[in-house]
């Protein structure tokens, strides 16, 4: 299986230390160019405020299965992260959707070097994509996250 680059994100971040940790950490703007022929598939996506972004992590080297994660001091099964550094460096993150001109997005919320590779463009839809569950399981972040809201959230580097 391939897959295609449709376009490149465009970021004000040219080394890793500077991109934040999570998308919601980040009021940074940026472009996304997608390819001229991709460009027709750009229609009608100026209707939704948020987008998804799939994207490659295009600069990692390797990846270990137990790693320490930003934040908290105990090393972690990967998959129970969301560490950049992954058998598949694959990227996900939501972006605000400032406008589109041409085959250029105008995105709020970056968190990737500039030049990343995108994969993928979809939109967020908050009434599929919103899951409100007063059980919901976070795991060992479960203590961290208590009582915090995510405004709150400290992450370590």
């Amino acid at each position: 299986m391939k897959f295609k680059t449709i376009g490149y994100i465009e970021s004000p971040f040219k080394k890793k230390d500077e991109v934040p940790r999570q998308f919601f950490k980040s009021n940074y703007k940026g472009k996304i160019e997608i390819f001229e022929q991709y460009r027709e598939a750009l229609s009608d996506l100026d209707g939704f405020s948020y987008i998804y972004v799939l994207y490659l992590f295009h600069k990692n080297k390797g990846y270990r299965l137990k790693i320490k994660p930003f934040f908290g001091y105990n090393e972690r099964g990967l998959f129970s992260t969301r560490y950049p550094a992954r058998p598949n460096p694959i990227g996900l993150s939501i972006y605000q959707l400032l406008g589109i001109e041409d085959n250029i997005l105008h995105v709020k919320g970056v968190d990737v070097l500039s030049g990343t590779p995108v994969l993928d463009i979809k939109p967020y839809v908050d009434v599929f994509d919103h899951i409100s569950d007063k059980n919901m399981k976070r795991g060992w972040l479960q203590e961290y996250f208590k009582n915090k809201n995510k405004n709150e959230i400290e992450f370590h580097r």
